[in-house]
């Protein structure tokens, strides 16, 4: 059996998609999913369900929701009660989370070792699972309560992908894409200074260079702060022409056969 929540929440087995009924049904699968094994309070569902403002009879109505969610799954997921909440326990069954952290976490160490090419593959491989925002069809309260957790996941995959493709010299391909998201999220200093970086290697200096001032006024205007040290590191690295801006960094043979264990995600 197959979970997928890093979209749409889906359960798939044996080649076929298994209906799943309405929003809550969904939001009760989620955050037992996300709970990993753990026991979610009846309280902690309620918020997930109706926010601050449950029905009287919420406890029967988690049960039946339970009820159909578990004749959805049959055998192949046990949803027990453990007082006072539901613990789901889902043995072998692939979990598309899971998978991404495993994957965007050796991608990481690969990336610290300097096998660039090993951790391209692996953080590509990783961010594939993703069909769209994480928790597309739940409840807006258990999407509010979860999903930037999952987006800073991804975005964190997601630059250590870059950073890699950087050192593999691919910024020119890079430009496009990173300029996308640096006005999509003006305030994450490290797609920002990447873009520096890829602008700087395609023989636009002057352009990276307006961009961090660009980053500067805005991080003055709005928060009062100055620039983190790594974009203030690249801004100095471009008007000292330092050589260890030009890339692509030379590949490192790639670590071993052994693996550490991805960190387990709960947030529940």
């Amino acid at each position: 059996m197959e979970f997928r929540i890093l979209g749409q929440v889906e359960v798939h087995h044996a080649g076929r998609q298994i209906p799943l009924r309405g929003a809550k049904q969904r939001t009760v699968l989620g955050a037992l999913l996300l709970a990993e094994d753990l026991v979610v309070y009846d309280s902690q569902l309620g918020d997930f369900l109706w926010g601050e403002k449950p029905p009287a009879t919420v406890n029967a109505q988690i049960y039946t929701y339970v009820s159909r969610l578990r004749k959805a799954l049959g055998p192949r997921a046990r949803i027990m009660r453990r007082s006072p909440g539901y613990l789901m326990q889902t043995g072998s069954s692939w979990f598309d989370l899971a998978e991404f952290t495993d994957r965007a976490h050796r991608g990481h160490e690969a990336l610290e070792s300097g096998a660039y090419e090993t951790a391209f593959s692996l953080l590509s491989s990783a961010l594939s699972l993703w069909r769209g925002p994480a928790l597309a069809d739940v409840t807006c309260h258990l999407a509010e309560a979860v999903r930037p957790r999952l987006e800073e996941l991804r975005i964190t995959a997601l630059t250590d992908q870059f950073e890699a493709e950087l050192a593999l010299g691919g910024h020119a391909a890079l430009v496009p894409r990173l300029t996308q998201l640096v006005g999509q999220y003006p305030l994450q200093e490290r797609f920002r200074a990447q873009l520096m970086t890829a602008l700087y290697r395609c023989d636009r200096q002057a352009e990276a260079l307006a961009l961090y001032e660009q980053g500067r006024s805005m991080l003055a205007g709005s928060l009062g702060i100055d620039p983190g040290a790594r974009l203030h590191q690249v801004m100095l690295a471009i008007l000292n022409s330092d050589p260890k801006l030009l890339g692509p960094v030379r590949e490192r043979p790639a670590a071993g056969p052994g693996r550490s264990a991805a960190p387990r995600f709960a947030v529940l």
